[in-house]
């Protein structure tokens, strides 16, 4: 297998290859540092790599392997998103207020490394990870490895771009609008929002006001569902507690998932005025639907009645920024619409925030009843494709938030009802941009999402080609 191979191999395939000798872990943290080296000064996916404890990471991997250690995610690299915490290093939240470094790994890295996986660095964010692209004051700019004229989403970014590149084969994310998801679509990748509380948050027990869930983005479905395998389950912080899978999700994965009734929308939930669905957008669900209709399953439009969920979804999105910043070492340091952002998020105040709260199970109820005719939810993830960098730049803070609002408008809700929902890939345009639908499944049920998603997988691989970039 010759190097380029190797590094798009993915998850799976990599960590079989370390098992049976074929390739070693420093092998893999070697391809990946030439990559990153050679490749991410076009992308700016790295906020930083560590370079030296990689390689003792992969070193070490190799001596468990020789003692005859198993571990699912031996010598695998992966990359962790700049707003969780990583020991010895500062979590910048995309800022330049940032404070001292960790001095823990978060929950989900402890695990992540337990499965055998080496963290090779951390990637980059939008500050307090609240735009729709990944642009930052102070780290810049980071690019799509399809076109680097246009942003690979927000606000996970810059995992997307990595994975994409074929920098790393996985990538840590967060989503508490939309951030894994939109950068999976931008990038031609798999992304799942699992269940809010598969993942842990700990030591956070929850963020943005139960809006956030923490997961991976992957070139495959098979990728995804091992790595949350290996690091699911609340942490010892974690305000959500959802019962487990009842098998592996890697299980699911690998298991046809039968005649479902499958629902599809293009409505556009209200509560953001001007959302504009783009017709390659609309395309891309409806060739989709005629896909699953060809696998022979039920397929019929089912709107869910969203009412103004959004405004208690905006309410917690709002709050949640204000609070993180307030956590920041040296807030006067943000860039000035952040400061201003924060500012207005102030005037939630804590009844307005507990009404918004409070809200969150009659939403819900209201919107989950399109399930009683559907088992999964087929639907965009962003209303349009890949737009160019810079789009906000030196714009009023009235203006970016009015855009970015527009943009979360399909993936918002499933953040307030915390069910599982991901982005896959679905086709291309004529210019060669990545097209992408949203399933949604009900809530706990990520594994008839993994099933439906490795079938259209299947059907319609995605993960043999790769962009501009790479």
């Amino acid at each position: 297998m010759d190097a380029a191979d190797l590094a798009f191999a993915g998850v799976a395939r990599q960590a079989e290859l370390v098992r049976e000798g074929e390739v070693t872990p420093r092998e893999l943290v070697e391809l990946c540092l030439e990559r990153i080296a050679r490749l991410d000064p076009q992308l700016n996916a790295f906020r930083i790599v560590y370079t030296e404890r990689a390689l003792a990471e992969a070193d070490q991997a190799s001596a468990r392997r020789r003692a005859g250690g198993e571990r699912p995610l031996l010598g695998v690299p992966v990359a962790i998103k700049d707003n969780v915490d990583v020991a010895g290093d500062v979590t910048t939240h995309g800022t330049n207020a940032f404070g001292p470094p960790a001095r823990e790994d978060s929950e989900v890295v402890r695990r992540v490394r337990a499965a055998g996986a080496i963290v090779i660095g951390r990637t980059k964010v939008p500050p307090l990870c609240a735009l729709t692209c990944t642009e930052s004051p102070t780290w810049g700019v980071t690019r799509n490895p399809w076109d680097p004229a246009l942003t690979p989403g927000g606000s996970s970014g810059g995992s997307a771009a990595a994975v994409a590149a074929g920098l790393v084969p996985a990538a840590l994310g967060s989503d508490g609008a939309g951030s894994i998801r939109a950068p999976a679509a931008y990038c031609a990748l798999f992304g799942l929002k699992p269940q809010r509380g598969r993942v842990p948050l700990s030591p956070l027990p929850e963020h943005w006001h139960g809006m956030t869930a923490v997961g991976w983005l992957a070139r495959s479905v098979l990728d995804s569902a091992l790595l949350y395998d290996a690091t699911l389950g609340p942490g010892p912080a974690d305000r959500d507690r959802p019962q487990p899978p009842a098998r592996p999700l890697a299980e699911a994965a690998r298991t046809p998932p039968g005649r479902l009734r499958v629902g599809w929308s293009l409505a556009v939930p209200p509560g953001t005025v001007g959302v504009r669905t783009a017709d390659a957008v609309r395309a891309a669900v409806l060739d989709t639907v005629e896909l699953l209709r060809g696998l022979g399953h039920e397929v019929a439009e089912r709107d869910p009645d969203y009412g103004l969920a959004s405004v208690s979804s905006t309410t917690r999105i709002l709050r949640g920024i204000r609070d993180e910043a307030l956590t920041l070492s040296h807030l006067d340091r943000l860039d000035r619409r952040f400061r201003q952002l924060s500012a207005l998020s102030g005037l939630i105040s804590d009844g307005l925030l507990a009404r918004a709260r409070a809200a969150e199970p009659a939403n819900t109820a209201r919107i989950n009843r399109v399930f009683a005719d559907c088992d999964v939810l087929a639907m965009p993830v962003y209303p349009e494709l890949p737009f160019p960098v810079g789009r906000w730049e030196g714009r009023s803070l009235a203006i970016t938030f009015d855009g970015n609002a527009r943009l979360i408008a399909y993936t918002t809700p499933w953040n307030q009802t915390g069910q599982p929902a991901a982005s896959m890939p679905a086709g291309w345009t004529e210019d060669g941009l990545p097209r992408s639908v949203q399933l949604v499944a009900r809530p706990g049920d990520e594994a008839t999402l993994l099933s439906l998603a490795a079938q259209l997988e299947a059907e319609r691989p995605w993960a043999d080609r790769r962009p501009a970039v790479s």
